[in-house]
């Protein structure tokens, strides 16, 4: 069977399927690099521990979303995040952050550079879904895609 035999349905599920691993795995990965980190912002700037541990709750909680469905909601709280969580790094290099200037400038920590290809991917990754997604909803008699996600990548 080539890629041509394939039912639309089955590669719009497919593709559905791999995206929302993807994202899963990427949003337990900036938990995990956070949870890294977190003890050493505890130590130096108590506010910026509590913001670790909401962004590592609300990555888990998104993760755990985009293993159940392909609800776009779920994909624009994941871009959302990413994008939080980089623009805060880049404040935290540049201007720093109320009483956390201790990293402007050292932009080549490794987990900080972890950190920034991660949300890059899914902030990449989360785009490109929901551009599909809307195309796919745009296109006159198209179905809404369902909660399980079975439709949402349906690129034709």
């Amino acid at each position: 069977m080539t890629n041509n035999d394939t039912h639309p349905d089955v590669r719009s599920a497919l593709r559905d399927g791999i995206a929302r691993a993807v994202a899963a795995v990427g949003l337990a990965g900036v938990g995990l690099i956070h949870l890294l980190d977190v003890q050493g912002q505890f130590a130096e700037t108590p506010y910026l521990g509590w913001m670790y541990i909401g962004l590592i709750a609300t990555s888990l909680c998104l993760a755990g979303l985009l293993v159940y469905t392909s609800d776009r909601r779920a994909w624009a709280g994941t871009a959302a995040l990413a994008s939080a969580v980089i623009v805060g790094y880049s404040l935290s290099r540049t201007t720093g952050l109320p009483s956390a200037t201790g990293d402007i400038g050292n932009w080549t920590e490794p987990l900080g550079l972890a950190s920034l290809f991660v949300e890059g991917s899914l902030v990449a990754l989360s785009a490109s879904v929901l551009a599909i997604q809307s195309r796919s909803i745009g296109r006159v008699g198209a179905r809404r895609p369902e909660r399980a996600g079975v439709r949402a990548l349906d690129p034709a």
